[in-house]
């Protein structure tokens, strides 16, 4: 008898993978570790698959894994974009700017943007991805009506919020036991660094930045190529690296604040109102 995947497992999966640790999962979904160790089984178990290789360190993907995860995140996005706009009888019309920060940009954030245009065909949904002071000149020009970033950048408090995961991410070259530790890191500003840096100070860690960039393509190929170690948001950890909450000796990573910005004066409008719902649903 053919069975269906189970939204719940899906979820645990996707946030173990992301986060390099059940334990992570299991804290951000509310859960307890067994049961999102349960959860996990049962779906290796239904796909016949191993998705996940477990160590003291945390978790890391298998091959399977790597090329079943796009699925489970697709699958829930939908789900939330369902959730968010079955039954309501009604067509979206007009256009809605939406900032991301870049490390979101990969994940399936803009795919659920896609699929939420392609579903209302009277809409222009437009993305960006800028750095924070940009983003906040995109929000008070009206580019853009929502912004899902680091709030530090903007004056007014965010309409509501989410705690992530930093994790570390290296590549299968990068020699992350050297002393001084290996630093992939973004250019300034960036108000992630102070916190990473303070965790390995923490640790007793001496570290050295070996390769800096303004972006998450140059940061991923460098950690690929094997320069160094980086701290990154779990869904900005792409093909070709090693991710994990704690690795060798490298402290478990803070965790980091992202907020929605709403730009004043587009309370009640319709499409506005149903991105923002979407967003809050996949963050």
């Amino acid at each position: 008898m053919a069975q269906d995947l189970d939204a719940g497992q899906l979820r645990a999966f996707v946030a173990s993978a992301r986060g390099g640790s059940i334990s992570r999962a299991a804290a951000g979904l509310g859960r307890t570790q067994p049961a999102i160790s349960q959860q996990l089984r049962r779906l290796e178990g239904v796909l016949g698959w191993s998705l996940l290789r477990r160590s003291p360190a945390g978790v890391s993907l298998t091959q399977a894994g790597e090329e079943f995860l796009p699925y489970a995140e697709r699958i829930l996005a939908l789900s939330a974009e369902a959730l968010a706009n079955a039954g309501r009888g009604r067509t979206f019309a007009g256009r809605c700017g939406v900032g991301l920060i870049e490390d979101l940009a990969s994940a399936s954030l803009p795919s659920a943007l896609a699929d939420f245009a392609r579903m209302h065909p009277g809409t222009v949904l437009e993305v960006m991805t800028v750095p924070g002071p940009a983003m906040r000149e995109a929000l008070e020009s009206g580019r853009i009506q929502l912004a899902l970033c680091d709030t530090a950048y903007f004056p007014q408090p965010p309409r509501w919020s989410a705690k992530l995961p930093l994790v570390w991410a290296t590549g299968s070259r990068t020699d992350f036991s050297a002393d001084p530790v290996p630093l992939v890191l973004f250019s300034q500003p960036c108000n992630w660094r102070a916190p990473v840096l303070a965790a390995l100070e923490a640790a007793g860690r001496r570290w050295q930045v070996v390769f800096e960039s303004t972006g998450v393509p140059g940061v991923q190929a460098a950690v690929r190529a094997g320069l160094g170690v980086a701290a990154l948001l779990p869904d900005a950890v792409g093909p070709g690296m090693i991710a994990g909450g704690a690795i060798e000796g490298l402290p478990v990573l803070p965790n980091v604040e992202i907020g929605l910005v709403r730009r004043p004066g587009t309370e009640g409008e319709p499409l506005i109102d149903a991105v923002e719902l979407l967003l809050k649903r996949l963050t």
